[in-house]
Formats: C-alpha cells, structure tokens, sequence
C-alpha cells in the first residue's frame, strides 16, 4: 500500500521526499502524505479509500521550473556590470518628531530623500501588506490579511488636508514609547481617518471633485478585488465590535464567505462603511505613489524595493474574497534544518497548485502587478515557493510535512512578464532548503539572489573573500530573522533564546565558544582585506572585544561593498547600533516582534556621526557610475 499511496500523492504533485539542507535525502512520512491529501479533498485515510482515490486521480501534473525561454527579468542597464547599494528598515519603526507612534510613508519618503543624497539608490522596507485594522495587535508583516492591498497605518495622516487633530498628549505618549502601541495607535488613526473621510463624503464626493474623479477611477481600475477586500475590513470591524474575532474563521455562518446571506446583507445595508476601506487604500495607495516620486527625485536609480510575503493568513481577507484560490487545512513551513532541528510551521494559507494551472496563473500575477505598481525592486521571501512549498498539515508536527509542487512554468512567465512590463528588479530569498537546479533557474530568468555575510563561508568555517560572493546577488550583513551586528557580536540571540527556554545551558554555552570564534575569523577576514583596525590585531582578539568597535562596524560594511554582487542592501538596525532583531523566529509575543522602534529619530539620524562614516565608506565603495 505504501506504493499506492506514493502513487496518489504524486499525482496531487506531493513529493515522496526531500534532500536537506545538509544534502541527506529525507522520506516523507505517510501521515503527512495522508494528511495534505485530506487537505486537498482526497480520501486516503484507509487502504481501500487510497486504492478508490488512485483509480479516479489524475494524470500526474507537470511541475516544470524553468521560466519562459530566452526572456529574463528587468535589469537596467547601468546595472548589468555596474554596483550599488541601499538602505532597509522597518516601517514602523521609524521615529520622527511629527508621526503618531509609528512610521508612516511620510518618514520613509524623507529616510528616501536622505540615504539618496548619501548615494544610496534604493530603500527596502518589509511587507506593507494590510494586516488586520479590526485588530491591530496582530501585527507581523509576513502573515498578512492580504497581499494586494496596503496596511493604512501606515498613512500619514498629518498630511492629508482637512485631517482632524487628535490629543496631542495621547499622540506624543504613542510617539515617545520604546515599543510600538498598536492597539493605541490603531485607535487614534482610525478616528482621525473616519472623520476626514466622512468631510471627504460631504465635500469630494457630492461635489464631484477632481478627488472624487481620482477616487473612482482607482476604484474602478481595482474592481471586484477592491469590493471584497473593503467588505471584508468592514464587515470584521462590525464583528470585532460584537466581540468575534477579526479573522472570517469565528465569524456567524453567513458571515464566512462573500455570497453568504449576512454579508450581503451588511455590504447592502452599509455602503457607506464599505466604501470607507476604499478610501483607505486609495490614499494609501497615493501616499506610497508619492514616496517613491520623492525617492527617484533624490537621486535613487530604483527607488523603493517592496517585500512579497510568501502566503496569507489563513483567515484574513484573501482567504475570504476567492477560497477557490488557496488551500485550507495545511500550513506553510520548512522542513527541519540546522537553526530549527523541529522545522518551522509559518501558520500561513498556500495558492492552490491546481487553481494557478488551471487559471494560467492568475492569483500570482494580479498580486505581483499591484506590488510593482510603486517599486523598482521587489524582493520575494522565500523564492523557492515559485515551484514548490513545505506544507504541514494543521495540527501536525512541522516535522511531517512535505513538499508540493507548484507550475513553476507559469509562475516564471507570470513574473518575468509583470518585471519587465513595470521595469522592477526582482530579488529573490533562496535561503534555506533549495531544490535542485533552482539556482540555475534563478541566474537564466535575471532573478538576483539573495546572499547574508553569516553564512557566506567556506567549508573550513572562513569568511568568503569579497570577490568570491555572488554576482547576481543582494549582499547583506544580516536580516530581520537574525541578530543585528552588534547583537550577533555580543550572542544577544543565544542568550534571548536561552532565556525563553528555546535552548538550554547545554546549548547555549557551545554556542558561545563557537560565536568567539566566528568573531575571530571575521576580524581574520578584514586583516586579509586590509580593513583591520590596528586595535583588533592581537592575539585572539575577536574574543577580546565585548562591544563591537565602530571602527570594525565600519570595516565589515566597507568589507560588505567590495564584494561583486550587484546590490549590497545596510540594515538601518545597524547604523544606529541595535542589539535585538526585529523578529526571533519560533516566538510570537514571549519576544517583541515587530515592536520595536529605532533609539534615534529621522532628525537626528542624519547627524548621527556614524551613520554617516558607514554610508560613506559604503558609498565610496559604490559611487553612482552611469
């Protein structure tokens, strides 16, 4: 039988195993095999059901990845054997002295004018997928309610004609906080923005104003999408206020789908509340439009490079609006590897296989044309979903899962396409478990890796030299998912661990002896380059060091910008020295995730004395050559 059920699963386009990261072959158990069956609505939970549902399974689909031949994604031309470099940060965590307690549009388009008259010519931030604003508290930009639309706390509100003033002491004690409130600022924005929209209503929209021409349009050129996605936002802020979650899976039966009878009803008896979601994301939309304007203006050749999260949440409003389009019942994930020996499940929803062939690809291209609408780069996380993912079934171990193939034929095509139609690059997260000839893939359809100064070793544990790094590739010292430099320096990621109980002393103190020495070889690495300060020259002076000294934070992104990928991407975590990472992986609310703000505001940034000495030494490295 476990031939049979091989069978099956193959013909659902589930593999029977896998090679790991450490390069051993891996075989996917048959409680994972029969449980993303079930999933897909394939009975298999017997012998007699998998011999009923082999005999009416389809013909295996073809999982093909190489894109279309010949045809590549965009890659200007100054940049086909040219450098550069740029600037990431987290969106919310931008402090100035006008936002409302989290960064806005407003502070990225000025961090844009900044790191642009630096010499930076692009400025990366993490998804701005919308969340969830009937709950604000749910906050991590990877598990978005939906990828095709924008989160409006982000909207800047101050600058929006006509916008009311809130308490001016509420907003400065949201400003002045370490952590960012968003149960708070959730509050003070959404009332803000209600009453200027209900001035636009009584001004725009009866008067037929050029702003109410410029908002149907945008409503017109987004159609249905726009329609489900507001009834959605609405229909959830109604039920949250009934004390039902935000998310569709509690919600009344007749509330749990589009065409339900209470949600017809409430879109009917409510359009008003509906179209106020539009609104949202028309001036959302706008502000974004217009920070990317203000980047190019700056001097940036790209401009904003936006972040693709590589699924949904499973209860959010992609979920709600086309069920047809996505899998139920399954996570995605990655299989176990050498950071997370018990796997990883994500908790987020997977695109149906199925649904994309049959829809030439549908789902994939519409979210991928309104994340290039305002970018010039788009990073996709996690890049090896464009022809497989790791699905765990719900309530199972991330341990039994298995790999899905998706038509990766189509996907490419879908992706090249939409990159050259909008003239954005496209970089591609292909960290982690990668399938074989994948990298191949990537380098024949333009798509630039993705390459962190961590784990650019050779196999005795060195530090790989500059010119050995990747040419089409972003180089980067660290991400969100890891420690930032000083807080990999000091091993402030072994002890938060230690502390949550997510390793042991026994753990954590190899760990520590191995950290020591990695510091060691990275001072190695600058004294072969020639970026060694004179202070870290001693015998074991990699162990020597409790702080990380400017002068080696300056030479590791010095040592960053030689290398020979295209794009070198510096955190903005780093240039003002923070030790915790945005995210810890494994934790949701035991560490704070997404919470954190930067310790010095925009004001005081471009005075910050170095901050200006690594992008100088990063833009010495990589000056703007036409």
């Amino acid at each position: 039988m476990t031939e049979e059920l091989d069978r099956l699963a193959e013909a659902y386009g589930i593999s029977p195993g896998y090679v790991s990261e450490a390069g051993t072959y891996q075989r996917v158990s048959e409680r994972a095999k029969r449980g993303i069956l079930a999933a897909l609505g394939v009975a298999a939970q017997t012998n007699d059901e998998v011999a009923s549902s082999l005999a009416a399974a389809p013909a295996p689909e073809p999982h093909e990845m190489a894109g279309p031949a010949g045809i590549r994604c965009f890659v200007p031309g100054w940049l086909r054997r040219g450098r550069t470099w740029g600037i990431t940060c987290q969106l919310y965590g931008l402090r100035s002295h006008r936002n409302w307690g989290i960064g806005d549009f407003e502070d990225l388009a000025r961090l844009a004018e900044w790191a642009g008259a630096c010499g930076a010519d692009f400025l990366g931030v993490s998804p701005l997928h919308a969340l969830f604003l009937a709950d604000p508290g749910r906050r991590s930009p990877y598990s978005p309610s939906s990828r095709r639309f924008l989160n409006p706390l982000y909207i800047a509100v101050d600058k929006l004609r006509g916008a009311p003033r809130p308490d001016p002491r509420a907003v400065a004690a949201a400003r002045e906080a370490a952590l960012v409130d968003y149960i708070t600022v959730g509050e003070i924005k959404r009332t803000a923005l209600a009453a200027r929209f209900d001035q636009f209503q009584r001004e725009d929209l009866a008067r037929r104003s050029e702003n109410a021409l410029l908002f149907e349009a945008f409503c017109g050129e987004h159609g249905e999408a726009l329609e489900l996605f507001a009834r959605y936002e609405a229909l959830s802020h109604a039920l949250v206020s009934e004390a039902y979650s935000c998310g569709w899976h509690a919600w009344p039966e007749g509330c749990r789908s589009p065409a339900g009878h209470a949600a017809l009803c409430f879109a009917r008896d409510n359009p008003a509340r509906v179209l106020f979601h539009k609104w949202l994301q028309w001036i959302a939309d706008g502000q974004l439009a217009d920070t990317q304007r203000r980047a190019r203006a700056a001097g940036m050749r790209i401009g904003l490079y936006l972040d693709l999260a590589v699924g949904v949440a499973p209860d959010g409003a992609d979920t709600w609006a086309a069920p047809d389009t996505v899998i139920n019942g399954v996570h995605i994930g990655s299989p176990p590897d050498a950071f997370n020996t018990l796997g990883q499940d994500w908790g987020l929803c997977p695109l149906s296989p199925r649904a994309l062939r049959e829809r030439d690809g549908a789902a994939m291209a519409a979210t991928l044309r309104d994340l290039m609408r305002h970018a010039g780069a788009i990073r996709i996380d996690h890049v090896m979903g464009l022809v497989r993912l790791y699905w765990v079934p719900a309530g199972f171990c991330a341990t039994d899962g298995a790999y899905v193939g998706y038509p990766g034929d189509i996907l490419m095509r879908q992706l090249v396409s939409t990159s050259l139609k909008h003239s954005a690059l496209v970089i591609g997260e292909d960290l982690g478990t990668v399938p074989t000839g994948f990298c191949n893939i990537m380098r024949s359809a333009a798509i630039q890796g993705y390459r962190v100064l961590y784990f650019e070793r050779s196999k005795d544990g060195r530090f790989r030299a500059p010119q050995s790094y990747a040419r089409a590739a972003l180089a980067c010292i660290s991400t969100h998912d890891l420690p930032t430099l000083r807080g990999w320096w000091k091993g402030r990621d072994i002890s938060e661990r230690e502390r949550l109980g997510l390793s042991d002393a026994a753990t954590a103190e190899p760990q520590r002896r191995e950290r020591a020495r990695d510091r060691r070889l990275l001072l190695e690495a600058l004294r072969r380059a020639g970026l060694a300060p004179e202070e870290t020259t001693g015998v074991g002076a990699g162990a020597a060091f409790a702080e990380l000294p400017d002068a080696v934070l300056i030479g590791l992104h010095t040592y960053l910008a030689r290398t020979r990928s295209r794009l070198v991407a510096v955190q903005l975590e780093d240039l003002v020295g923070m030790e915790d990472q945005a995210n810890l992986p494994g934790t949701v609310d035991e560490h704070p995730n997404w919470l954190r703000k930067l310790p010095v505001s925009l004001e005081h940034l471009v005075q910050c004395e170095i901050s200006r000495r690594v992008v100088g030494a990063v833009a010495a490295q990589r000056p703007r050559v036409s």
